[in-house]
């Protein structure tokens, strides 16, 4: 199949999302069309590096490369058996190391595969065009030699990461290391470029513009990181212009922001079902270890799970708030048993009353026809429950209702300072997540002294404060005059005594305490999305025209639809409405954001410098459905609060790397 702008244009009938384009980019465009046309050979070896493959497994499954003809898969850099009968794919980075590599497979009489079709994951030199072409025994072995521009890693049908896990301390770090962070940049940009490569789309390139206190001050290379990162990107893209089919104009808006426009986000506890399973059961990744009852009557028996898009109850429910996630799991489990007869003569033999989530999930998996529909059911039952008894016996509850008080200017000092005297039982990490976000709001009560007193009555170690310190390293450069961006300008009267670091959303009233929070991201695509954003807060590397931002406005505004209306008395007390209906269901929006994909309208890019949060990421769904338009979300790494945490407190501790610390 060959790949065309039309697989990708917002205009097409059978509307694609970021991760479908991608993986079908790798799958037919690579794996499938990499065969002479005289060919007998079916099989074929796919070999790849330690940056493409993880690349391919983001977005196939090996079941997907096996039904392109792959038999085999190999690292560039083992040694491997020589299969002069087979044809080789190799997908990997355009470096020197990898070239010579592929040289010396391919060169001499007995070269280890009969073809060599090779892709690069993104743009090659002129020099190792040349290296490649030099060797004239190889040029009749490669079938094809071609840039895919796929340097990306798809984490979520509407997000990706560049991989780099250590740009906050490159780039954020206490002592500046330009030469380090402009290393870092370059191979971002790099990656980033590819995506609009890969969908042939050409953005709009907007980015958080530079801001110091005075023209006599010198702006600092932190404060640089979007305008660098912004220029980064236009130079690849320029290039790409020579790629067929990609856009000569505009297609699409590009956003391109750093951690600083956000310190809370990464700290705060977020209530959904997909970001409390991350924060409170360590996870590896998506794999989640699932005890299950054994056959035999012996103990549980341990499997591990993957959640991910393919459990359609993940799907469901990732974005839920976890009351309501639990809620929907009672509901799904006495579905399944009123439809159920011998789940009906068991529950008749009882007393009468009416059943746990728990009790129906034994009685579920005692009968018969126990399928792995009611085993995805159970997992997550499981999980749920698993989740409220850590909520109920760390006192989440009200620590998170006092971490939303602070961000919105309901709370103040002496309320942390009750809540530290009185629930001294908290744990070290809730502790220290709290006076992050003090830190954030009160930076000057946390200077000397006073934070000293502070972290006595947390009783936190030092390492922790070395965290709170460090949120200074991320706080937004000062600025003059006000930021037009109003809701997350940190800008206080230092007399007043409360403050807040968010404005509560007019016309937005939300279904379930303690999901008051969002993530300055929804309001700046909002803001993107209606041609409001400011231009000298966020300028365009484009210029466009007055026009742009018109037409920006003019792609159709669609109104999800309600959520369905609040539940039955099951609904816990701590997690009861108290206002209407959330505009927002937490299923996969594009899947029905709007019945005719056909009017979906231009797609919005947003690029994090930093990491991005769970928050940030489920706001991208969110709004992709109340826009009617796609937003994908970018980032340099997707972090929890734990791994955010341990990268901040390295900002300062230089005998450490990120290397050193497994997280």
């Amino acid at each position: 199949m060959s790949y065309s702008d039309s697989d990708s244009s917002s205009g097409a009938a059978d509307y694609k999302n970021f991760r479908q384009i991608s993986r079908e980019r790798l799958l037919y465009e690579m794996l499938r069309s990499a065969k002479m046309k005289d060919s007998k050979s079916t099989w074929k070896v796919l070999i790849m590096d330690k940056v493409t493959v993880k690349i391919m497994s983001y977005s196939c499954k090996m079941a997907d490369i096996t039904s392109e003809g792959v038999s085999l898969v190999e690292d560039i850099y083992r040694r491997r058996q020589p299969l002069p009968s087979m044809d080789a794919i190799y997908f990997i980075q355009p470096t020197k190391e990898n070239v010579v590599m592929f040289l010396s497979d391919m060169s001499g009489r007995t070269p280890l595969y009969k073809k060599a079709f090779v892709y690069f994951s993104s743009p090659i030199s002129r020099e190792l065009v040349a290296h490649i072409k030099k060797d004239s025994t190889i040029l009749p072995r490669i079938g094809a030699l071609s840039e895919m521009n796929l340097e990306y890693f798809a984490i979520d049908s509407q997000g990706f990461i560049t991989d780099n896990g250590k740009a906050l301390e490159d780039l954020f770090g206490d002592e500046e290391n330009t030469r380090k962070g402009d290393a870092c940049l370059t191979v971002m940009a790099t990656r980033i470029a590819t995506v609009f490569a890969s969908l042939r789309e050409f953005p709009f390139v907007r980015y958080r513009a530079a801001k110091s206190l005075d023209p006599t001050t010198m702006t600092t290379f932190r404060d640089l990181i979007p305008t660098k990162l912004a220029a980064g990107i236009w130079n690849c893209l320029v290039k790409c212009k020579s790629i067929p089919n990609f856009p000569q104009k505009e297609t699409c808006e590009l956003l391109i922001l750093d951690r600083s426009i956000d310190q809370i986000a990464p700290v705060i506890h977020e209530w959904t079902y997909d970001a409390m399973c991350r924060d409170l059961l360590n996870m590896e990744g998506n794999k989640y270890v699932h005890e299950v009852p054994s056959k035999t009557g012996g103990p549980p028996e341990k499997k591990d799970v993957l959640l991910e898009e393919h459990d359609p109850i993940w799907l469901e429910l990732r974005h839920a708030h976890i009351a309501d996630a639990s809620e929907r799991l009672h509901e799904k489990m006495t579905n399944f048993v009123s439809k159920n007869k011998a789940a009906q003569l068991q529950h008749g033999s009882r007393d009468g009353g009416e059943l746990s989530t728990r009790e129906l999930q034994k009685m579920v998996q005692a009968l018969p026809q126990y399928s792995e529909q009611i085993d995805k059911l159970s997992l997550h039952v499981e999980i749920a429950g698993k989740i409220n008894r850590i909520i109920r016996d760390q006192g989440l509850r009200e620590l998170g209702q006092l971490e939303q008080d602070l961000v919105f200017g309901d709370a103040g000092m002496k309320d942390v300072i009750k809540f530290f005297t009185t629930n001294e039982e908290a744990s070290r990490e809730n502790k220290l997540r709290l006076l992050m976000i003090l830190a954030v709001l009160y930076p000057e009560k946390l200077e000397g002294e006073k934070g000293l007193n502070l972290m006595k009555l947390a009783k936190l170690p030092p390492d922790d404060m070395n965290a709170v310190n460090n949120m200074r390293l991320l706080a937004p450069p000062s600025d003059g005059k006000k930021s037009s961006a109003g809701a997350f300008s940190l800008k206080f009267d230092i007399h007043k005594k409360k403050r807040a670091a968010r404005k509560d959303r007019s016309g937005e009233q939300e279904t379930w305490q303690l999901s008051r929070f969002y993530p300055i991201i929804e309001e700046l695509v909002e803001k993107l999305s209606k041609g409001e954003l400011s231009k000298d807060d966020y300028p365009c590397m484009n210029d466009p025209s007055p026009t742009f931002h018109s037409t920006s406005q003019a792609a159709s505004i669609h109104e999800a639809p309600v959520a369905h209306s609040m539940r039955s008395r099951r609904t816990p007390t701590w997690a009861r409405p108290r206002g209407s209906d959330d505009e927002y269901s937490s299923d996969s929006v594009l899947r029905h954001a709007s019945s005719d994909f056909k009017k979906m309208g231009k797609r919005i890019f947003v690029f994090i410098v930093g990491g991005a949060t769970r928050s940030e990421l489920r706001v991208c769904h969110k709004l992709t459905g109340k826009l009617n338009r796609e937003v994908v979300l970018g980032s340099t790494s997707l972090d929890d609060p734990p791994q955010f945490i341990t990268k901040l407190k390295l900002l300062t501790a230089h005998e450490l790397s990120l290397d050193d610390l497994q997280i």
